[in-house]
């Protein structure tokens, strides 16, 4: 009998019923998915993230007021009939792309009670195989990818696989920070456990858990098992703590590409600049502008 082949990640979900109060007023009738980074929306960065990891199969947890993410990725074609009678075909190109990156689905989260209560919307559309967990307010650096060393680990595991950054160590209260043992695989740790949020001087490490998890479907019952934690909120740390203690494998990676974090306003503000920067089109001129805005503040 051959062995079983291990069961990969094929779907992501993307969570993102929240009501984004850091950003309003501007949030009240758009989406936080849908601020522009430069001329794409965040939400489009990570389905890109997704589909670059060979991931064309999203589910998005919408709530209230949210319907317009999905409508940035279906087929516009009074707009692309209007581009392309005018000439105008590279963005032509990028309007047809968003509707050519993945299949879009969505589930509706009446009430955002936690992270863990988002993912657990996810179970009749994944079913019994591992899936991808990408929050809805950051991404990573498109030349240094993550995703597919992380789907790679946990079908090789079965088990769950986080993403971890460095932190410096007075910054550990702010994250959930793992305590880990060494792998020999060099950025690969073995988690021995995770802390929310611990006070400085007390973090078991300086590796903070970010937005990014690739999950087996045993995580609906451990959600289902947990019980409501912090704001009354289902946490998806606990549940992952459960499956834990009850010996499901943990890994982590520890990634040392650019996470731009655009879940507060100073975040997404500095992920606009540096990406503006790094475009042909844009950045020459920009970064001169800028250079001549920073001078003129010293002055």
């Amino acid at each position: 009998m051959s062995e079983r082949t291990p069961q990969r990640a094929v779907k992501a979900v993307i969570p993102a019923a929240g009501l984004a109060t850091r950003f309003l007023p501007a949030t009240k009738a758009v989406p936080k998915e849908l601020l522009p980074v430069v001329d794409r929306p965040v939400l489009q960065y990570i389905v890109e993230e997704a589909a670059r990891a060979g991931i064309h199969d999203v589910l998005l947890i919408t709530g209230r007021g949210k319907t317009s993410m999905v409508d940035h990725f279906d087929p516009h074609p009074y707009l692309e009939s209007r581009l392309e009678a005018k000439g105008d075909l590279t963005r032509l190109a990028a309007v047809r792309r968003t509707s050519d990156l993945a299949e879009i689905y969505t589930c509706r989260q009446g009430e955002p009670l936690g992270l863990g209560h988002a993912v657990s919307y996810a179970e009749s559309h994944v079913g019994s195989s591992p899936f991808v967990v990408l929050l809805g307010d950051e991404f990573t650096e498109e030349d240094k990818p993550l995703l597919p060393q992380m789907i790679d680990l946990q079908a090789e595991t079965g088990g769950i696989v986080l993403a971890f950054i460095e932190i410096p160590d007075d910054q550990v209260d702010r994250y959930g920070i793992a305590s880990v043992s060494d792998t020999g695989t060099p950025d690969v740790v073995q988690v021995t456990g995770l802390v929310e949020k611990p006070p400085v001087g007390e973090a078991p490490s300086n590796l903070a858990v970010v937005g990014r998890y690739v999950l087996p479907a045993g995580i609906f019952d451990a959600i289902r098992r947990t019980k409501p934690g912090s704001g009354g909120e289902i946490q998806l740390t606990d549940a992952m703590a459960l499956m834990l203690a009850e010996g499901t494998p943990v890994h982590g990676i520890v990634y040392r590409g650019v996470r731009y974090d655009t879940g507060m306003p100073l975040g997404y503000l500095q992920t606009i600049v540096e990406l503006a920067c790094q475009r042909d089109d844009l950045g020459p001129a920009f970064s001169a502008w800028l250079k001549d805005f920073v001078a003129a503040q010293k002055a």
